[in-house]
């Protein structure tokens, strides 16, 4: 087992990086069309991969329960393996300057070794497989698989085609190693990787003015989380003498065996450590708000939409936006050393929850409904990850894991009618494509049900796992946050199964109206783009049921060191009315689903008469969400604007003052020249003249002007 899962973790990331150089190499003169393959089989290849790791780690856990396993007492179940060292700085930090450096714990038997008087700075490529890892490995390899088989028939024919698959290879490498290193700093490393790629894809149909400016929204927005996490990095550093999540070189790591066997040495308890660990979280967070498009950074992903439809469901479903929820994740004993800014993740999760399904109710661009929807599907995952109980960071994951499957075929689904329409999507130009698009239609309803919260589908038992974890916490502990929370996550609740319905009933039910971009071509998709849909719309169906009726999930993940950290383990003994909670919630869920969605049949599949009068009666209540609660235009006005100001400013200050004192500069030897040339005449005679009075003055100045001096001085 231990040698066939460093080869496993390699393999993972290492195919679709070997695949990116052969598409970037031969892709644009020789592949051509099929530029799509390698990626195809390079990604088909890192799942099956991702699946055996997946086994390799459940016999590793079945095997550590042993009696006289060499890993029966550690915490949780991982294996780390060491490629290389990439950095090494001697003496980088004196072991006083660190408020809590730990020796790691010694072998059995042997003693412990005190902590030298420094410690290095030393960046060690690592990889570790755990059962987090294996989780989103398994995850992320899967869907975007599926994704890339779409993707070849959706854009063929475009004319950068080549670039598009390196860029999605490149994209898959960035995160699958990412989510399986074992340091903060090459977590950083590939989250920026991450970045870049969404820009590049973002961007992708560069010549168009909407998709270069989506590219740098998403870039620009990302920055200023990413900064935050780099501030988090070195507050880490300060504090742990560490970068690694695992305990190396005789120092324990920030996640690493020692510290989570003892929980001072993360709490660390004292009133000056319990505000680092708030700083350190809170940067954390913000570093997550970026790239998971929380509030108040969540205005990229909206715009994100002007990239292809692969990459929306790409980046939406697999990738970028769920790096967030799981370094929170893996970061969760640092999150459980400070209530406080585990409050704040779950306020955050409440409020984004609540802005991105309020904003969806009125959109008409059925990618952007998509793309608020998922916004406020990441609220609920940050939600369950704030709530601080081992039920609601697994219910929170798990939510993330059953909406990649959902959330992919949706989005998929949109580029099926934006395919067979022409490349429009606004859903005020077309209806009724139920019988033209029949495959479209029932996956695309089958997502909506997964995502409405309909039992049996996959998004009915994590959403419901995630409020049942808050009504616990909320009503049943009586903590006013969470309980406030529980209300805004019922609320949401409804207006999801309602919006998603609304997008579905105006797209494929009503007169057929087909808009005149797609000409007389309007047709379902062909097998390549339809046979993703099929495969996720049985996900979307089977995995949420199977994984809560099997425990495996919730049992598999609870395995991961972080979460099996024993005051966090702890929590889920506070669930002793789960139960009763999950009956509770799953009756309230599914009544409220149905409404919503009874009232979304009610207004959408008549004649819209009674929709105009609502929308009269809401006043500007309708605008506000229509205007997505003028979030562009607030920081336009608040940020953009003044930067440009700012901008405008320095250019005049720099071509006015600074270019025009440099010009002076520059100017004043020809001037100075200008002054002289006039005595180069080449005149010989004035020469000779010039040479007369210059011994003239000479012999004033050494003979004449010194009697002179002498004389009227005395």
């Amino acid at each position: 087992m231990n040698d066939t899962i460093p080869i496993l973790l390699v393999l993972i990331p290492g195919l679709p990086l070997l695949a990116t150089i052969v598409t970037a190499i031969f892709g644009r003169y020789v592949l051509k069309e099929n530029s799509h393959l390698p990626v195809v089989v390079a990604l088909v290849g890192s799942f099956v991969c991702s699946a055996m790791l997946l086994a390799e780690v459940k016999l590793g856990i079945a095997e550590s329960s042993k009696e006289g396993s060499p890993t029966a007492n550690s915490i949780g179940w991982e294996v780390t393996s060491n490629l290389w060292t990439w950095v090494q700085v001697e003496d980088a930090i004196t072991t006083s300057d660190v408020s809590h450096a730990a020796a790691a714990a010694p072998a059995p038997g042997a003693e412990a070794t005190p902590l030298p008087a420094s410690l290095p700075f030393t960046i060690e490529i690592t990889q570790r497989a755990d059962t987090l890892t294996a989780i989103m490995l398994a995850m992320v390899t899967f869907v975007s698989s599926l994704v890339a088989i779409y993707a070849g028939g959706y854009m063929h024919g475009d004319r950068g085609y080549w670039r598009f698959f390196c860029y999605i290879g490149l994209f898959v490498f960035s995160m699958t190693m990412l989510v399986s290193v074992s340091n903060f700093v090459l977590l950083y490393v590939f989250w920026e990787a991450v970045g870049l790629c969404s820009y590049l894809l973002v961007g992708f149909w560069y010549q168009k003015p909407e998709a270069a400016a989506a590219g740098k929204k998403a870039f620009l927005v990302n920055r200023i989380g990413d900064f935050g996490f780099a501030l988090g990095l070195f507050l880490i550093w300060t504090t742990y003498g560490t970068l690694n999540f695992h305990d190396a070189s005789g120092v324990a790591g920030v996640l690493g065996q020692t510290r989570l066997a003892q929980p001072s040495l993360i709490a660390g308890f004292s009133d000056s450590y319990g505000t680092i660990a708030t700083a350190i979280c809170l940067l954390l967070m913000l570093g997550a708000c970026g790239k998971s498009a929380q509030f108040p950074l969540h205005v990229w992903l909206p715009d994100a939409m002007e990239g292809p439809t692969p990459v929306s469901a790409l980046i939406h479903a697999a990738t970028m936006v769920t790096a967030g929820a799981y370094m929170v994740t893996r970061c969760s004993p640092l999150f459980f050393a400070s209530p406080d800014a585990q409050q704040v993740v779950a306020i955050i999760g409440g409020t984004t929850a609540a802005i991105g399904g309020v904003i969806a109710l009125t959109q008409t661009d059925l990618k952007r409904v998509l793309a608020y929807s998922t916004i406020s599907q990441l609220g609920y995952m940050f939600l369950g990850l704030g709530l601080g109980t081992i039920a609601g960071i697994t219910s929170g994951m798990f939510h993330l894991f059953c909406h990649a499957f959902f959330k992919a075929l949706l989005f998929l689904g949109a580029g099926s009618v934006m395919h067979a329409m022409g490349g429009v999507i606004d859903m005020r130009r077309f209806s009724g494509l139920r019988k033209l698009m029949p495959v479209t239609n029932w996956t695309f309803l089958f997502g909506c049900l997964a995502l409405g919260g309909v039992i049996p589908f996959a998004g009915f038992w994590s959403k419901d796992a995630i409020i049942a974890a808050t009504y616990e916490r909320g009503v049943l502990e009586g903590i006013a946050v969470y309980k406030v929370l529980y209300w805004v996550a019922t609320i949401v609740a409804f207006l999801t199964a309602f919006y998603t319905f609304r997008a579905y009933f105006l797209t494929f039910y009503g007169e057929e109206r087909i808009p005149h971009e797609a000409g007389s071509h309007a047709h379902e998709s062909p097998p390549q783009m339809t046979w993703p849909l099929r495969i996720l719309a049985i996900c979307s169906l089977v995995v949420g049921a199977y994984f809560t009726w099997t425990g495996g999930f919730v049992d598999f993940l609870s395995q991961t060191p972080s979460l099996a950290f024993a005051p966090l383990a702890a929590t889920a003994a506070h669930g002793e009315h789960s139960h009763e909670a999950h009956q509770l919630v799953s009756i309230v869920g599914t009544v409220i689903a149905l409404t919503a969605i009874g009232l979304a049949a009610f207004l959408y599949l008549g004649d819209h008469t009674l929709i105009d009068k609502i929308k009269q009666l809401s006043g500007p209540l309708y605008y506000l969400s229509y205007g997505k609660l003028f979030f562009d235009p607030i920081y336009y006005a608040a940020f953009v604007w003044p930067s440009l100001q700012v901008a405008k400013l320095s250019y005049w200050f720099d071509r006015n003052v600074i270019d025009a004192l440099v010009n002076f500069v520059g100017r004043v030897p020809p001037w100075l020249g200008a002054l002289l040339r006039p005595l180069q005449s080449g005149l010989v005679q004035f020469y000779g003249v010039a040479m007369v009075w210059g011994v003239l003055v000479l012999i004033v100045t050494l003979l004449v002007w010194p009697a002179l001096a002498a004389t009227f001085g005395n």
